[in-house]
C-alpha cells in the first residue's frame, strides 16, 4: 500500500510506501494545483511548469493508494 499526501497550501505531494508512521518517501513533486480522480481508477497529479502550463506528472491506482489531504 502507498499513500498519497497533498498539501493544499503549500502545492506539494509526497507518495510514499508501507506504514505512514514508518514509511519511505518514493515520489516528490511542487507545483502541483490539484490531483484528479479518474474514472479509470487513478489518481493523476497535476503540476504547473515556469509558462504556467498544467501537465499530468503521475498516475497512482485508487485501489492500491491511500490519499491524505493537508492544509
Amino acid at each position: 500500500m502507498q499513500t498519497l499526501i497533498f498539501n493544499t497550501t503549500k502545492k506539494t505531494i509526497k507518495v510514499t510506501e508501507g506504514n505512514i508512521n514508518d514509511s519511505n518517501v518514493i515520489f516528490e513533486a511542487e507545483n502541483v494545483p490539484t490531483v484528479k480522480g479518474l474514472t479509470e481508477g487513478f489518481y493523476e497529479v497535476m503540476q504547473k511548469d515556469e509558462n504556467d502550463n498544467t501537465r499530468p506528472i503521475l498516475r497512482l491506482p485508487i485501489a492500491n493508494t491511500n490519499m491524505v489531504i493537508e492544509k
